[in-house]
């Protein structure tokens, strides 16, 4: 890919896409992290916690690359796609998103951040590196995108994924999309599938694409209609005047 294709382009626009709906939590982590610090300490422990999460995340990412090289592993690499996009559109846990335990000192909080951008992270390189390609510049200006995202963008991301869930929804089908096209260019099948099927370029993302919204709103429906009886109880418990139900 070069400055003059289409392909450059549209990877480019997936790229930023990808560091939009998937960087949109780690901030939000990095402050309840820094939460219990003294005002000092807490600019501190955001300044080097981001430092140590983006050299973690340059490792992720270059490693990712040269493991999408190997044989079978952008097959690996797109089940797992399939499986963030489908979660992606999963509802909240009942008792929030975030389980992380704020540092009493600088160091803890400064660990916890890295420890937890670890695992966050993964699933944004991996996308990246899927869309990007081959093309390194890609690679590096999606991690550079990244890192405003995750400093100054990630509240109004949030916010406005909350506002228009159709934001969400687009996100696990760019997901599934990524997730197809590497299935059909893993390099291990590539050749076979397109003497097979010429179109599977096209239709392998556009299969993806569907597999993770379809799958993912009925999950979704599934565990909204299992939490309905509860929360109609609790509802029904917190009435003024009226006794909560005998276990």
């Amino acid at each position: 890919m070069d400055f003059t294709s289409p392909q450059f382009w549209i990877a480019l626009l997936q790229i930023v896409a990808i560091d939009i709906v998937l960087g949109g939590d780690n901030a939000v982590v990095i402050g309840l992290a820094c939460r219990r610090l003294p005002e000092r300490e807490r600019k501190l422990g955001i300044l080097w916690g981001m430092a140590g999460a983006i050299g973690l995340r340059v490792v992720l990412i270059f490693f990712a690359v040269s493991l999408l090289a190997v044989p079978y592993l952008k097959i690996v690499g797109a089940v797992l796609l399939f499986w963030i996009g489908i979660k992606l559109l999963q509802p909240e846990p009942e008792e929030g998103g975030h389980h992380i335990e704020a540092g009493a000192t600088l160091f803890g909080a400064v660990k916890t951040i890295i420890v937890a951008d670890a695992v966050m992270s993964l699933d944004n390189v991996i996308a990246i590196a899927g869309a990007a390609g081959d093309h390194l510049g890609l690679v590096i200006f999606g991690l550079l995108l990244s890192i405003p995202i995750i400093l100054l963008g990630s509240q109004l991301v949030i916010k406005l994924m909350d506002r228009f869930p159709i934001v969400v929804v687009l996100g696990g089908a760019l997901l599934g999309w990524i997730a197809g096209g590497m299935l059909v260019s893993d390099v291990a099948v590539h050749d076979a599938v397109m003497a097979a099927f010429p179109l599977a370029k096209w239709v392998g993302p556009a299969v993806g694409a569907v597999v993770v919204v379809v799958v993912g709103k009925a999950l979704a429906a599934r565990t909204e209609a299992r939490r309905a009886p509860v929360l109609q109880d609790l509802a029904e418990q917190s009435r003024p005047g009226e006794p909560p139900h005998a276990s």
